[in-house]
């Protein structure tokens, strides 16, 4: 059967199409996605605005008629931090509803560092004894660890990399004052999360997922993602740091020209680097391995748990009708 996941993260919107069956390997079959910063669209109140509205709402509807032209038999839709803190949040949900007919599902960030944290224990495997599994998203980052499929603690701070950059480092380059200030808050917002792990053991693995500690280790020497997923990448502490102290120095501009940096994220690499660098430093690890697996995964892993005892799903609903979804967007004012 043919799955897809659409994820709203703070950075990007996102669908992708699977083709699976309870108990296989989830073959990636196609994808769709656009660089989308809510964070960006947040006015002074903690509210998207009703441009951000807009475009989420619109691609919302491509992502829906992608998995229908592309004959999806389910699609698994959720939001996580981007929309879950922002304050018209459920406002927002009920207009992408209303215009699309798309329901996402709003995950807490328990729930999104659970179903992270399932994913990499997949990839895995129960070989890999405990596991710690750190995400750093556009709006927050998520912490794991467990020794089973779920984890015994998973929590979830505001140290998302778009997140910071936006409320921290407004110079480019940022000014040494402003990185400092940075590091501060940071490990002061880090520490009561820390502590939630303490007495629980130590992790055989410590895992990073997403696409911040992916950039993080190319930039350090991990071997491309053209190489594909079974080849190993780490990152360890001793070149992060490294590397966070250089990429203070360059403008955003420059950051281009390291390998695996995007111009959509090449503003925000440096609070994903000092976020990264710190937890390394207060769960005392010297090196994370990069997982391929993670959030979407996990739900599509789930889903397909789940089949093998509810049995075949019908099609959604949204993937059979896309037409009035389709009026819906083209009547609303750009």
């Amino acid at each position: 059967m043919r799955l897809g996941v659409l994820d709203i993260g703070s950075n990007t919107v996102h669908l992708l199409l699977v083709d699976a069956h309870p108990g296989a390997r989830p073959v990636p079959f196609a994808s769709h996605k656009r660089p989308l910063s809510l964070v960006q669209y947040l006015d002074a109140d903690g509210n998207i605005t009703d441009a951000g509205q807009h475009e989420l709402t619109e691609f919302v509807l491509e992502a829906w008629e992608f998995a229908a032209r592309h004959k999806a038999d389910d699609l698994l839709a959720f939001c996580t931090s981007a929309i879950r803190e922002a304050a018209n949040g459920a406002a927002v949900l009920a207009r992408v509803k209303d215009e699309t007919t798309v329901t996402l599902q709003e995950l807490t960030g328990s729930e999104e560092a659970s179903m992270t944290f399932f994913a990499v224990r997949r990839w895995y495997g129960w070989g890999a004894g405990p596991i710690l599994n750190l995400d750093i998203g556009g709006g927050s980052f998520e912490m794991a660890f467990g020794q089973d499929e779920l984890p015994e603690v998973a929590t979830s701070v505001p140290l998302g990399a778009s997140r910071l950059t936006r409320d921290w480092l407004a110079e480019d380059p940022p000014s040494a004052k402003s990185v400092k200030e940075l590091r501060r808050y940071i490990r002061a917002t880090l520490a009561p999360a820390v502590k939630q792990f303490d007495g629980l053991g130590r992790a055989n693995v410590v895992a990073g997922t997403s696409k911040t500690f992916r950039s993080l280790a190319r930039v350090a020497g991990a071997a491309p993602s053209a190489a594909g997923p079974y080849v190993k990448r780490t990152l360890n502490a001793t070149d992060l740091g490294v590397w966070a102290q250089r990429i203070s120095a360059m403008k955003a501009e420059d950051r281009l020209f390291l390998p695996g940096v995007s111009e959509a994220r090449a503003h925000q690499l440096l609070a994903g680097a000092l976020v990264a660098e710190a937890a390394l430093e207060m769960f005392k690890f010297k090196k994370i391995r990069i997982c391929p697996w993670a959030l979407r995964e996990g739900l599509i892993l789930r889903r397909l748990d789940q089949l093998v005892f509810a049995g075949p799903l019908d099609p959604a609903p949204h993937i059979v009708e896309p037409a009035p979804a389709r009026q819906a967007i083209e009547a609303t004012p750009a």
